[in-house]
Order: C-alpha cells, then structure tokens, then sequence
C-alpha cells in the first residue's frame, strides 16, 4: 500500500468519525427551533434529581379481596406502561400486601397517573338502554325508544331487553352522569351494567360483555382517516384481535346490524365506563376496530399503551402524591464524577510515563469516547426519555477501563512487532490485524454481561448495564475510527519513526537485552551492561510475555 492510499484511508475514518459527531451535536442544538425540547444537559434519575412519588390503594367491592400474586402482577404492568412512555429509572415497589409505591422523576402529569392508575380493562357490550337526560329515550309518541322489559321471559342473547330487571331500571332511572361518577370495583362480565359515558354524560344500560379486552393482540394511536384518504386531526386507537377475539366481533355486530335505535349500538368500556357506543353501520369483518372518543393524543397513546400491555388485575386508586427529594443528591453525583476524574488522571499518568508521546492517542481516544458518549447519552435523554442515574454514571466510568484495555492492547502488538524487526507503518498494520481480534473479544464479553443484565433486572442495575452497553458499542467506535487510524497517520511522522525514546517506540529500549519478542531473548551478552538491560526489559514484559517465558523455562 502507499504512503499516499494509506494516509487517506486514516483521514478518510477520522473524517467520518468527526461528520458523525458534528451531525449529532446539530441535532441536539437546533432541535429548538422546530418546536422540540432537545439539550445538552441530560435529564437526571430520581436518585439525583428527586421526583413524584404516588401510592395506589387497591378498590374492592364488598366481598372481594386481593392477593400478594395480584399485587406483584400489577407491578409488572405498571412497569410495562411507564416504560412504553420514555420514562427510566422509575421506582415501582408494593407496600406490604395493601398497596404499590410508584416513584418517578420529574414533575408528573395527569396523564401519567391516569396510565399509572387505571385498570384499563376494557370490554365490549351492547347497549339495551340509553338516554341523556334522567329518563329512558323517548320517540315522537313520547315513549320508550327501547321499552323496559317486564316480563320474567329468560333473555335470548346479550340484546334482549329481558336482560333488564326492574331493579337495573331502577338504578338506571336514578344515575346521575357528572364528571364525579366512577364506577367502583370491576364490573361482572356475565350481567348488564348500569353505567355513565366518560364524557357526554349520556347513561346506559348494557349487555353482558361480547368480546373482552384479553382478546386484543395489538393497540396503537393515529389520527382518523376519511373516505377519500384525507388524514383528520381527530385521534383514535386503532385496535386488532386475536382469532378468537375476531369472531366474536364478526358476530356481534352481525346481530346488531339488524336492530333498532339504541340496540344497535356496540359500547366500549374502559373500567366500567363507556368511552364510546357508536351505531353499527355494518358487519365488521377482519379482526381490526377503532375506538373514536374526543381524544387528544396523549389520551390516544395513553389508551393505546394500556391496551397493549393489559388491564390490571385489581383496580386502584391515587391514594397520594408528594414531590420527593433526590435519594443521593448533587453530592452523590460530585463524588462519582470526581472518582472518575482520578481514575482519568491516573490513566494519562500511566500512558505518558509507558508510552511517552503516544499518549497523544491515549488521550485523544478518551475524549473523543467522552464526548461521544456525552452527546448520545443528550440525545437519548431528549429522543427516549432516558434519564441518567448514578448507576448510569458508574457505568460511565468503566469505560474508562473499557477504552484504555484497547488501546494498550493495541500498542503492545505494535510494539511485539517492531521487535521482530518491521518498520513502523508495517508493525501499526500487523500490530492492527492482531489487536482488534483481542479488543472484539474483550468488548463482545463486556456487552453480552450488559445484554443479560438489561433484560434480566430492573431499576439501576439496569441503568448500569445500559450505560455500559453505550460505552462499550462507542469505544468499538473510537478505536476504529479514531486511535486506529491516528496512529497510523502518526507512523508516517519522522519523529515516531527515528525511534526516539520519546516517541513510545524507542527501538534501543524495545531491542535491550538482545529481547526479541513474544517472551523471548536471543542469547544474552556477558557484560555488566547487557545483564542490567535485560533485567530492565524483564521488568517491563506483559503478563501473557512473562507466562510465555516461564513456558520455555519448564521445556
């Protein structure tokens, strides 16, 4: 290869590496100006920065109770529901067998406690009786638009009107629908329900559930779209059955179809109210629906999360809500960046007292993985939700270790080389081929541990192995974009190429003690001056050279 192929091909990488990193940085700084909230401050965890914390008390109907195993399957819920908004590093624990502790960082939202608390069981019922006001519907006769059943005739299907009691009348009759009505506990599927729109303030009278929400495969929030392919800001959630749930559907509405003004509506519930009853204009084939209900797109994408990950299996209620300070604090965080600091400090001291000049690639990689890493971790913040823990920020400080293990790696096959007798830019290249196989390994290692402790724990422990996961990925970025090819273009430089003692490649230092490599010598000098330099090399093999010798000693 020439000189001139060569030199390009490194400015070429460190060009790509610079683009890249200059590109992020943009991003994250005009993000501004199109309206997003992206920054170059990383928003911190609830260990550092403090948050809400919200206790969930179960609500039971007379008779009912909870269970330890409910409880715990609440929590997992929960998790999956905040998770799917972009918020890390939320504290979910029970409270003994009574209630479940959720913290978050940051200021919450309603919204939030909405997704947080709600049941969001979801069913789908007929309606038998509707009305507006604090009577059934009436017709131009000023009757009954869907008479009262009085006789004790066993109903047929969920429709019948036989399905109404005198009692259900009764109760229906006296509702009252205001924004203070709840429906408390979670309503038998098998019997009518008397209940409220969530909105409109209409009260119904519904059917036994047709098709529960367990049958839903898949729920995601769009905007409405019209006839002719006219995209509405009026947001939906777009939902899509299993096999079974499909069925189900196709078969009732199907029945619908066909009758009258209200029974021909189909009402979604969402906790024991209605968000929705819409008219059946048709039999619904496909196993696909859309709930429509004056939604915004938080509420859409709320509802959407709740569907996907389930309904809790006891129904709760915001019993409190408290700012809470940060756990660790600001103090935490000084000291865990200053044990970095130090441990960053002793690393340059390292690399200028073993490799001398060289150290201009030791400390170039770091600060260039630090800046790295530092614009990814903005960028997540501001894209993900991410928030940074001091978990996050001791993983941090690993990749230090991470990338100083490379490049050492790196240099000491440059330098077995150069002992073998190769030029310069031949042992950066033969040195390259036999080090990246050794850093693969090590940071494949590195990132199968953060794999297996992401997917296998919660809370900061998590946090940890994310963090680790980044700087692992970016420090195989860094040293093949960046330490790789400086240090070759270093190699075409006169300086590291004399050999000086200065330079980290002193070939006299390299070369003492007739040391040729690999843990071996070729036959020592007799006099005082080659004993004492081969006693000074001795001193400074690597580990794996000093094995390699004390094999050939046992031959």
């Amino acid at each position: 290869m020439s000189d001139s192929s060569y030199t390009k091909g490194a400015a070429k990488r460190l060009l790509w590496l610079t683009s890249a990193s200059l590109a992020l940085a943009a991003l994250i700084g005009f993000s501004p100006t199109w309206g997003e909230k992206g920054s170059f401050v990383p928003e911190l965890a609830l260990d550092l920065q403090g948050g809400t914390s919200m206790i969930l008390k179960p609500v039971f109907e007379e008779g009912q109770s909870g269970s330890a195993e409910k409880l715990q399957q609440a929590v997992e819920i929960i998790r999956q529901r905040i998770d799917s908004t972009g918020v890390s590093e939320a504290q979910i624990t029970t409270q003994g067998d009574s209630a479940i502790v959720v913290s978050v960082p940051g200021d919450t939202s309603s919204e939030l406690e909405n997704l947080i608390s709600q049941s969001a069981k979801m069913e789908f019922r007929p309606v038998l009786v509707a009305s507006n006001g604090a009577t059934a519907t009436v017709n131009e006769a000023g009757k009954p638009s869907a008479p009262i059943a009085t006789s004790s005739a066993k109903p047929t299907d969920p429709s019948d009107l036989n399905n109404v009691s005198a009692e259900l009348q009764s109760a229906f009759e006296k509702l009252v629908c205001d924004a203070s009505y709840k429906v408390v506990g979670i309503p038998a599927e098998d019997k009518p329900l008397v209940t409220c729109h969530r909105d409109t303030g209409e009260k119904y009278i519904l059917g036994a559930v047709e098709v529960k929400g367990t049958e839903i495969s898949d729920a995601m929030a769009g905007t409405e779209t019209v006839a002719n392919g006219v995209s509405t800001n009026n947001w939906m959630v777009n939902l899509e059955f299993k096999s079974a749930g499909a069925k189900q559907f196709a078969d009732t509405t199907t029945r619908l179809f066909g009758l009258t003004e209200p029974r021909n509506r189909f009402a979604v519930t969402l906790d024991g109210l209605v968000v929705t009853a819409p008219t059946v204009e048709g039999v619904i084939t496909g196993g696909e629906a859309q709930i429509t209900g004056n939604f915004t797109q938080a509420e859409a994408t709320s509802l959407s999360n709740q569907l996907k990950y389930g309904s809790l299996p006891i129904q709760f209620e915001v019993n409190n809500v408290e700012k809470v300070s940060a756990t660790l604090g600001v103090a935490s965080l000084q000291a865990g960046l200053l044990a970095g600091l130090i441990g960053l400090v002793v690393v340059v001291i390292y690399s200028l007292f073993q490799y001398r000049a060289l150290a201009i690639v030791t400390i170039g990689s770091l600060a260039v993985a630090a800046i790295i890493t530092y614009l990814v971790i903005c960028f997540l913040s501001w894209r993900s939700g991410y928030r940074l823990s001091l978990a996050g920020v001791a993983g941090l400080i690993v990749a230090i270790g991470i990338t100083v293990d490379s490049f050492i790696v790196y240099f000491e096959r440059v330098r077995d080389e150069l002992r073998d007798g190769r030029a310069l830019n031949g042992a950066i290249q033969a040195g390259w081929k036999r080090a990246v196989r050794t850093i693969l390994v090590s940071d494949g290692v590195s990132l199968l541990a953060a794999v297996v402790l992401y997917f296998l724990t919660v809370g900061n422990v998590r946090g940890f192995a994310f963090t680790l996961l980044i700087t692992t990925l970016i420090d195989l970025i860094v040293v093949v974009f960046f330490t790789h090819p400086l240090l070759q273009l270093l190699g075409t430089r006169k300086f590291f190429q004399s050999g000086s003692k200065w330079s980290g490649f002193d070939t006299k230092a390299l070369s003492s003690g007739n040391y040729i490599g690999r843990g071996q010598f070729r036959t020592p000098g007799t006099s005082a001056k080659d004993k004492k330099a081969a006693k000074e090399v001795a001193k400074r093999l690597t580990i794996a050279e000093r094995k390699l010798q004390e094999q050939d000693g046992k031959k």
